[in-house]
């Protein structure tokens, strides 16, 4: 017998499609115009929910004996297979099994005086739930929450959670955007994280992925014809239709996705997946539509909106009202790559317009992107749009993330692939350069344990991910190779993801330690120094080549208390003449130093005063000594206050 979808005379929806709870029981929405009858399915009675029909292809009814907790799934046009929701809130048995009635009231929150988060004074920690602790659950992350805000984050940034196929994956090819996984818990025990999180200051950002849709899982053109486009095409599979025929249910899903996440998660904002990727001819782009339904719903919450864009489009984060789509930031490729360079000293495939040089770094501290609109050798055209107006607030600056981690042939983190002197001192002009950072977990203390691409996915599909892998690696020179080739390690293992997981231990431990205890300090320094803590307009801040890897950045403070950012990745550069006044301390100063990466304590060999007027081991000649493989910050004293010479200038002779 069939139960037909019972009819209220008001309903209220939070979102326009899932199935919500309310004192009338579950209301189902599903848009489905490939088909002409929708039943829902019960996993704990006989009698299925006939849902009515209404305009535009969606269907809907109430289930009065429905509640929190029950399970059900999608029979379409009487055949005999069940599917799960596409705007599933959980699905307990994942990807293939039922889906499970949510009901976000239940929880109960402890943030209402939490006021979100700006793109101001951020520092950002990007984190992989699966591998972040050994458990690879919320609740065992949530527990290392009070040691982040200790260290200096101020946001994570959660890889994708959306569930996805399989034990495990990075969570790029979800396919129930609206259902958190179960792999990492239940849906209040993400709630309770992001909850914990802003009990200790700390806010939360999500990384959805609104390009694709992963393949195995992908039941939506079982509802509709229209979710794929026709016309456009991306790396990763079927693009997504936000412009055709049909795609006003399409915009309206990933709307309703950005929306769900801010009320019902507090989620604090998004950073957005390869976003040339979503392509959209409309005359309202999808990711203009996105930003202002997500600060709607924040409310009064601020919420933060970071993007990734390969061809580096800076229309994203200009006002809307000046033709932009007001996002807040960009990942900053171009920092990345000069870093990586400057690091390892290679620069094949995509770090081949680069060659990790002073002039670059000073370049990208001033205007963020080094690529503003010239021609791009390696992929053969113009990459980049003009950036000169925007913020430093606008660029998200890293030295490792998920996908340059793992584009190493051994998952290597960057310290084993470079120095810990180079690595200590491109740590110190990512954490006081204006700009965002952002560290990839484990990064803070230099952790031993690697970072693969790894995706548990069914034989077929899983050869076909481990060759195209080795493609993208192949793009590399020296990966290319055959003995190379041998080292790639197979992402579908369960002992691949394994070797990612942290291990906290390390805090306390060696160099590790040693490295822990640098960054706490820096990030101190970023937040609390008068001066790094509130450079943030582009007259703040200038620099100057030194030598051929040796630069110096000056912080201005307008009231002569200065910062000197000197940095060299080469040896001991001795200068003579110094015909630059941004070297010249403030009137009556001379300058001191406050800050070295070779500090002993953070396993250095020490840092004598660059300034080498008066020391009695200066050459002939010499003025400066600047440290090699190393980072120094300088700050202006009073000359009576500053210590004295160790040797006395020679006395002029006197007259008899």
């Amino acid at each position: 017998m069939m139960q037909h979808a019972a009819v209220s005379s008001s309903i209220s929806r939070r979102l326009p499609i899932g199935a919500e709870v309310s004192a009338d029981g579950v209301h189902f929405r599903v848009w489905a115009p490939r088909r002409h009858a929708v039943e829902v399915i019960f996993e704990d009675r006989d009698e299925p929910l006939v849902l009515s029909a209404e305009e535009d292809g969606y269907f809907s009814g109430w289930a009065p004996q429905a509640n929190a907790g029950t399970r059900y799934s999608f029979r379409l046009d009487g055949g005999q297979k069940c599917y799960p929701d596409p705007a599933s809130r959980f699905q307990p048995d994942r990807v293939h099994g039922v889906s499970e009635v949510v009901d976000p009231a239940r929880f109960r929150w402890t943030d209402d005086k939490w006021p979100g988060i700006t793109p101001e004074g951020q520092v950002l920690y990007e984190m992989h739930v699966g591998t972040f602790t050994p458990e690879g659950t919320w609740d065992s992350a949530a527990n290392e929450l009070a040691e982040l805000k200790e260290l200096g984050i101020t946001c994570i940034e959660m890889m994708p959670v959306a569930d996805f196929p399989g034990r495990f994956g990075w969570g790029y090819d979800g396919v129930d955007l609206f259902a958190p996984t179960a792999l990492y818990g239940s849906p209040d025990d993400l709630r309770l994280f992001v909850d914990r999180a802003h009990a200790v200051g700390i806010g939360v950002i999500l990384d959805v992925v609104y390009n694709h849709i992963g393949p195995d899982g992908n039941y939506l053109k079982e509802f509709s014809d229209f979710y794929f486009s026709k016309k456009h095409k991306n790396d990763w599979g079927e693009s997504l239709n936000f412009d055709d025929v049909g795609s006003g249910g399409v915009r309206e899903y990933f709307i309703s996705n950005a929306r769900y996440w801010v009320s019902e998660y507090h989620f604090d904002g998004f950073r957005f997946d390869a976003t040339q990727a979503i392509v959209d001819d409309s005359k309202e782009h999808v990711l203009k539509a996105i930003t202002l339904a997500a600060r709607q719903a924040a409310g009064r919450r601020r919420i933060y909106l970071i993007t990734e864009n390969e061809p580096q489009e800076t229309r994203i984060v200009r006002p809307i009202d000046r033709g932009g789509y007001g996002m807040d930031a960009l990942w900053n490729d171009d920092f990345h790559h000069g870093a990586t360079v400057a690091l390892i000293g290679r620069n094949e495939a995509y770090f081949t317009d680069y060659r990790g040089n002073p002039q670059e770094f000073i370049a990208a501290v001033k205007w963020g992107y080094l690529y503003q609109g010239q021609q791009y050798l390696w992929q053969g055209k113009r990459r980049g749009t003009p950036a000169f107006d925007l913020p430093h607030t606008a660029f998200v600056n890293y030295i490792q993330n998920h996908d340059q981690i793992a584009n190493y042939a051994h998952g290597q983190r960057i310290h084993e692939l470079s120095s810990l002197a180079q690595f200590r001192a491109m740590t110190a002009l990512l954490l006081l350069a204006p700009q965002t950072p952002l560290l990839f977990q484990g990064q803070e203390f230099a952790a031993s344990s690697s970072f693969h691409y790894f995706a548990d996915h069914k034989p077929e599909l899983g050869r076909l991910i481990r060759e195209g892998r080795s493609r993208e690696h192949a793009q590399f020179p020296s990966v290319a190779q055959p003995d190379m080739q041998a080292c790639l390690r197979d992402p579908s293992t369960i002992e691949t993801f394994e070797r990612c997981k942290l291990r906290f231990s390390e805090r306390e431990q060696g160099y590790h330690g040693r490295i822990y205890t640098m960054h706490k300090d820096l990030l101190r320094l970023r937040r609390s120094d008068p001066v790094f803590s509130r450079v943030s307009q582009r007259c703040d801040i200038d620099g100057a080549v030194l030598g051929p890897e040796a630069f110096f950045l000056r912080y201005f403070s307008h009231d002569d208390d200065d910062r000197l950012l000197l940095v060299n990745m080469g040896t001991d550069l001795i200068l003579g003449i110094i015909p630059d006044p941004l070297l010249a301390p403030p009137l009556d100063m001379q300058w001191d130093l406050l800050w070295s990466s070779e500090d002993p304590k953070y396993g250095g060999s020490g840092t004598p005063p660059p300034e080498t007027h008066g020391e009695s081991w200066r050459l002939p000649g010499e003025n400066w000594r600047i440290p090699g493989r190393c980072a120094v910050v300088l700050k202006p004293l009073p000359r009576a206050m500053a210590a004295k010479p160790t040797t006395s200038e020679p006395e002029t002779s006197k007259s008899s």
